[in-house]
């Protein structure tokens, strides 16, 4: 089983990938860096605490598990 601190350091770094992706795309989306850093902001937050309670889900379950 994965630790919590594991699953958030996986978090964040695909969030931050994430975070320079959405930016990107909102910048040439809305030709506005403020709105599009803005927006790639908002989506990073949720979508990194998704991603924690997702993995944590996940790391409660035991089916398909090898053990």
């Amino acid at each position: 089983m994965e630790t919590r601190r594991r699953s958030l350091v996986k978090a964040v770094i695909w969030n931050l990938l994430g975070l320079a992706s959405m930016t990107l795309v909102g910048v040439i989306a809305t030709g506005s860096a403020a709105i599009g850093g803005t927006l790639a902001l908002v989506n990073t937050a949720i979508g990194l605490t998704l991603y924690v309670l997702y993995e944590r889900i996940w790391a409660g379950i035991h089916w398909g598990r090898n053990v």
